[in-house]
């Protein structure tokens, strides 16, 4: 009677979606490989797609600190006029009761997202120099990864985007530098997201650590 010797788990890829397990079959460079059950991309390899994604996370960090700076808005009303930034929109209510509220935005739309950033880039950099990984790359990309669904700096700009209809016939509103950074910074988000593929990522750390 013959047995099915038992698949190597290196041969197995379990969907993050929907648990679903596949044998694995690498595609090749700008290919992609998604579940069969709940359509989500699972492996998408790109040519030099480290450094693309350094370069992006790089300009992440750069747009975040710029906007945090710069004025966001200027709102001129009755002969006055007022500008605010980002980090100062984020403190309106750093005293009294909502100071945790007030901590937590800032945390959710300006250091998450940095906090990303700079994890990426630490994760990237030494694995595209062909360097062994640095010094805790693993638990530095898997809270990254946990951090993700509280990076909310496109959300920011779509309440954002809401206030200003509202105000608009109330006052005149201008736009700051902080602005058009912001509205680029959720741009390069969205890129990031489509060029990184976590499974590569996660491969190549097993593999220097392994060697």
């Amino acid at each position: 009677m013959n047995q099915k010797l038992p698949i190597p788990l290196d041969n197995l890829i379990v969907c993050t979606h929907c648990d679903a397990v596949f044998t694995l079959e690498r595609p090749q460079a700008g290919q992609k490989a998604s579940c069969a059950r709940c359509g989500a991309v699972l492996i998408s390899p790109r040519r030099k797609a480290g450094l693309q994604i350094i370069a992006v996370s790089l300009a992440i960090a750069i747009l975040i600190i710029g906007a945090t700076v710069f004025p966001f808005l200027s709102i001129s009303a009755a002969g006055t006029t007022n500008s605010v930034s980002i980090l100062d929109a984020a403190l309106a209510f750093s005293e009294g009761p909502l100071v945790f509220l007030t901590l937590t935005t800032a945390a959710l739309i300006i250091f998450v997202p940095l906090a990303r950033a700079l994890l990426t880039i630490y994760v990237l950099v030494p694995i595209v120099l062909d360097y062994p990984p640095a010094r805790g790359a693993t638990q530095a990309f898997r809270l990254s990864e946990a951090l993700r669904p509280w990076s909310m700096a496109e959300i920011f700009v779509l309440g954002c985007a809401v206030a200003l209809v509202k105000i608009s016939d109330l006052a005149d509103v201008a736009f700051g530098p902080a602005f058009w950074m912001f509205s680029s910074l959720v741009v390069l988000v969205v890129v990031q997201e489509n060029f990184i593929c976590r499974w590569s990522v996660w491969k190549s750390l097993d593999k220097t650590q392994a060697s």
